[in-house]
């Protein structure tokens, strides 16, 4: 027979396993989703670097290939759970996300090195954010990568503005994504 304080201590062990379960599904889920952009940024960045007027149609197919890749990430990441980190809300907020940005771009009229700076730096407010709700290693991927952006943005000429990127972003979330399966 156990006291109510033994049973108290029991629940409140049973609820910090499962908090630390639920974490860890979402930054193995997150993990995958992470190197999948970043390969996929790093690749834009040193597409768009070799063929700098297909900028525009690269970076297209890439945010495609992204959100097609974080749709199949989700549905095939945990086949036997119900967990699923990117559904029809999630596409919902990152069309939305998207559209802000855009118009940001359009009305802030911003040279191609701004339009490098501001998307990573502005997909890093939101990887920050969520680091609020689900871990430090959001936080630190985001104002990791939003520094070195800045840092390059202010001290790389512009002809190694790119590949720097193509480091800093691609690069970054790569080895964010690897750090978040041993956390």
């Amino acid at each position: 027979m156990i006291d109510s304080q033994q049973a108290s201590e029991a629940l409140a062990d049973i609820n910090e396993i499962a908090r630390r379960v639920r974490q860890s599904t979402i930054y193995n889920l997150s993990s995958q989703m992470l190197i999948m952009w970043g390969a996929l940024v790093f690749a834009a960045n040193m597409a768009s670097f070799l063929w700098p007027r297909s900028g525009a149609y690269i970076w297209l197919a890439v945010d495609a290939l992204g959100i097609a890749g974080s749709f199949a990430i989700s549905a095939y990441g945990y086949p036997n759970t119900k967990i699923r980190a990117f559904d029809m809300r999630m596409f919902a907020a990152s069309l939305l996300i998207l559209a802000f940005g855009i118009f940001c771009c359009w009305l802030g009229r911003f040279t191609p090195r701004q339009i490098g700076t501001f998307w990573p730096i502005y997909f890093m407010l939101f990887y920050t954010i969520a680091g609020l709700w689900f871990g430090r290693a959001y936080v630190v991927i985001g104002l990791g990568i939003t520094a070195l952006t800045l840092i390059g943005h202010f001290f790389f000429i512009d002809d190694w503005f790119k590949p720097w990127m193509a480091v800093v972003n691609g690069g970054g979330l790569i080895l964010g994504g690897l750090w978040m399966r041993r956390e």
